[in-house]
């Protein structure tokens, strides 16, 4: 059995019906991995569901060519669509996700899941309602990244991950992975801002020294 608190972190769970949190408690375990760890990957069947308890998981995809897109992320209180996708339609993984950080999770076997979802309304609803909102997120990010500008991509998603000094640790294909683009049109990008004198750039990290002007530009959509 595992610590019964895990539940205080998602309120979707705090109704559930007796039994079902019971069949929770002990049959799920909680899981640390490693900043870095590979979750799960094409042509891998989930074996769980997974609530993130601490830390963040990069969802992305990644083409027969090497490319890279960062389709969305998972935070603390939230569960992956594309596993919950997965586990509903019993299909294999198209996608990779990735520990960003440690992460500590819960992991919901998928007998388990499919129990208390044949069983429990409260426990459907949740699943549901966050399946929902994560794939609104998603056509957000297919939005944007079929019909948005990308200088105006690029300053908003620099002014996001900017440290307190304005700074960003990343390289151009790091960059471009976050808005689906190609390597070649971050840099030429990247490199008009540093024209403008808007940042600088060194190997693998940027310097933000006008952030008012990408506010400005970031703004327009």
């Amino acid at each position: 059995m595992i610590d019964q608190q895990w539940t205080a972190n998602f309120p979707g769970l705090r109704d559930l019906e007796p039994e079902i949190t019971h069949l929770l408690f002990t049959t799920s375990k909680v899981v640390d991995l490693p900043a870095g760890t590979r979750i799960f990957g094409p042509g891998q069947s989930p074996e769980s569901y997974i609530l993130l308890l601490d830390g963040t998981v990069r969802v992305q995809q990644v083409s027969e060519g090497g490319r890279e897109i960062v389709l969305y992320r998972i935070a603390a209180g939230q569960s992956c669509a594309l596993t919950t996708a997965c586990l509903m339609g019993y299909e294999d993984y198209q996608a990779e996700g990735v520990a960003e950080t440690d992460v500590k999770a819960v992991a919901i076997p998928r007998a388990t899941f499919d129990e208390a979802i044949s069983r429990s309304a409260a426990f459907r609803k949740f699943v549901f309602t966050a399946f929902s909102v994560n794939v609104t997120t998603l056509f957000k990010i297919i939005e944007e990244v079929a019909f948005s500008r990308i200088d105006v991509r690029l300053a908003q998603r620099l002014l996001q991950l900017a440290d307190s000094r304005g700074r960003i640790e990343l390289t151009h294909q790091q960059l471009a992975a976050e808005l689906g683009s190609a390597r070649e049109v971050i840099g030429r990008q990247l490199h008009e801002f540093q024209r403008r004198g808007w940042l600088t750039t060194s190997r693998g990290s940027i310097e933000l020294e006008k952030p008012d002007a990408l506010r400005q530009l970031a703004a327009m959509y």
